[in-house]
């Protein structure tokens, strides 16, 4: 709903205290990027020319030397760099969505939709993405909306969680207050045991 994919059940979608609907949709993508969880690829653009689609809410010339500068920025920071001239669709899936998450940084939003952002990352680059979107964060008044069913992945990101209850229900607020054997038996219908390792709370699931 806040992606605006879909209008909300009931109530007001609001976006920066303003309802979703009164944003223009550059407006909104000037506030807040969405990545979604699968990439369609039709047309053959390189690496560069698909994160500098990120720049489009910011107007102007998508190729200005300020917007190819934070292009190529984000492609470093998500290590793609050395793709830049690459064909999109020739990648594997693990760079493709490391390039999908440069796009979302090259938009430089204040707020970040993210579904499934690990999806194809192996362990090292799912240890930079977390201090990527760490730095993001840390660089102003920011903040990210993170889909992930990689539990521990997810708390080793979050400083809040919302948990999505069986009848609609639902438990949301600070990770400690929210994230217990309880509450994840209730959500994933699966009980869990803690593993207390290097000063974190690491989940296990239970035969």
């Amino acid at each position: 709903t806040l992606a605006g994919l879909q209008a909300p059940s009931g109530g007001v979608c609001s976006l920066a205290g303003k309802p979703l609907q009164d944003w223009s949709a550059a407006e909104q993508a000037a506030r807040r990027a969405y990545l979604p969880q699968h990439q369609s690829d039709v047309f053959g653009l390189s690496v560069l020319q698909t994160v500098l689609l990120g720049r489009f809410a910011h107007g102007g010339n998508w190729d200005s030397p300020a917007d190819l500068a934070i292009a190529h920025a984000a492609l470093a920071q998500m290590d793609v760099a050395d793709l830049a001239q690459r064909d999109v669709r020739s990648l594997s899936g693990g760079e493709r969505q490391r390039v999908a998450l440069a796009m979302v940084l090259a938009q430089d939003a204040p707020l970040l939709l993210l579904d499934e952002p690990s999806n194809h990352l192996d362990p090292a680059h799912q240890q930079a993405l977390q201090q990527q979107l760490r730095h993001w964060q840390q660089q102003g008044p920011r903040a990210a909306l993170v889909v992930l069913h990689d539990l521990n992945l997810a708390l080793r990101l979050a400083s809040h969680a919302l948990l999505l209850l069986p009848d609609g229900q639902w438990l949301a607020g600070p990770v400690p207050d929210v994230i217990h054997a309880q509450s994840l038996q209730q959500c994933l219908n699966q009980t869990f045991a803690p593993l207390q390792h290097a000063g974190r709370t690491w989940w296990l699931a239970q035969e």
